[in-house]
This record gives C-alpha cells, structure tokens and sequence, in this order.
C-alpha cells in the first residue's frame, strides 16, 4: 500500500532529511523552532510583545511642528521675524496677537506705515495663528 499524507501513521518530521551532527558528539541538539524565528533568533529570546525595530523619534509632538510650536516651518520663521517675535520656541495666541498689534500700530498706512509693509504684517499673523485663505 502506498504511504499518503492523509495516513495518521506518518509523521511530517520523518519525512525531513536528518540533520548533521555538530561533531560535539553529545548526541544532544537544540530544539528546531517554528516559522520565521528559526532564521533570525540567533538563541535571543523576544520580549513579549516586542513587534519590531523601533524607529527613533524626534521627541516632538504634531503640536511642536506647527507655527507656533518649537520647531516652525520657514514660513513661520519668517512670519516671527516679520512680527518681532523669537525664532524659536513655543508661542501663546496671546504672544502673536500682541506683537502683531504693536507691529500694525507701527506700519499701519493711517499713521504714515505703508500698505505693502501692513499686509505683509497682517499676513505673518495670520500664518502663525493659521488662518489659511479657505
């Protein structure tokens, strides 16, 4: 009768090629582990529920990349300098509104400022408290 898989006397492991001995002689081998792991584990055991390599973060949050957090695009880097503000850091709505008030007393076209100079103050503003056009 010819041997199946469907026959429960057959093992899978026995129809695997046997394994060369280490040349140790002890006779005693490692268990084969199961899946991928056998190929990377290298006798290193995973902690429980570590997936995978971490990716190094910047230690910033999506609040400290906008205008007015630590870590400003240059557009929000300019619209600080354009106000009076620092370079750098974290702003308060407060902060913004106050330099742009001092800022639009200073060039504003009724007391002698000019037009082009105000909107590009108005214009600062808005990019730091994110007032886009739509």
């Amino acid at each position: 009768m010819a041997r199946t898989l469907l026959d429960p006397r057959l093992s899978l492991v026995s129809l695997r090629p046997q394994q060369a001995s280490s040349g140790s002689g002890d006779g005693q081998h490692e268990p084969a582990a199961k899946g991928f792991a056998k190929a990377r584990s290298h006798g290193k055991a995973k902690p429980a529920g570590a997936k995978g390599r971490r990716k190094k973060g910047t230690g910033l949050s999506a609040a400290d990349h906008g205008p007015l957090g630590r870590s400003p695009s240059l557009e929000a880097i300019e619209a600080r300098s354009r106000l009076g503000l620092a370079l750098a850091g974290r702003l308060r709505e407060s902060d913004v509104t106050l330099a742009w008030k001092r800022a639009a007393g200073e060039h504003h076209p009724d007391r002698g400022g000019r037009h082009d100079t105000m909107q590009a103050v108005n214009g600062a503003r808005d990019v730091l408290l994110g007032r886009g056009l739509g």
